[in-house]
C-alpha cells in the first residue's frame, strides 16, 4: 500500500472529527469527534514512521493513545457533571453553569 492511501484515509477521518466537533450540541458525539481527530494524528504517525522505516512513529501514537484515555476519563466526568445539574447533556447550556 502506499502512503498516499493512508493520508487520504487519516484527512477525511480529521475531516469527519472536525465537522463533528463544531456541529454537533451532545456532549457525548464532541468526545467520539475528538476520539477520530486523535485516531488520524495517529493514523499519519504510524504511516509516516513505516515510510521512513523507523519505530518512532508508533511510539508516538502510543503516547497520544494514552493522552486520548486521560481525555475519555476527563470529558466524561465533565458530561456527567453537565448531565447531573441540567439534566441534559446538550453543550448550548453549558455557558449557564458560569458562577
Amino acid at each position: 500500500m502506499y502512503l498516499n492511501e493512508f493520508l487520504l484515509l487519516a484527512a477525511f477521518l480529521f475531516c469527519v472529527g472536525i465537522y463533528g466537533v463544531l456541529a454537533r450540541r451532545n456532549g457525548v458525539l464532541v468526545l467520539m469527534s475528538i476520539e477520530l481527530i486523535l485516531n488520524a494524528v495517529n493514523i499519519n504517525l504510524v504511516a509516516f514512521g513505516a515510510f521512513r522505516h523507523t519505530v518512532a512513529g508508533q511510539i508516538f501514537a502510543l503516547f497520544v493513545i494514552a493522552v486520548a484515555a486521560a481525555e475519555v476519563g476527563v470529558g466524561l466526568a465533565i458530561v456527567l457533571l453537565i448531565y447531573r445539574n441540567k439534566r441534559s447533556i446538550d453543550l448550548s447550556d453549558v455557558d449557564a453553569l458560569k458562577g
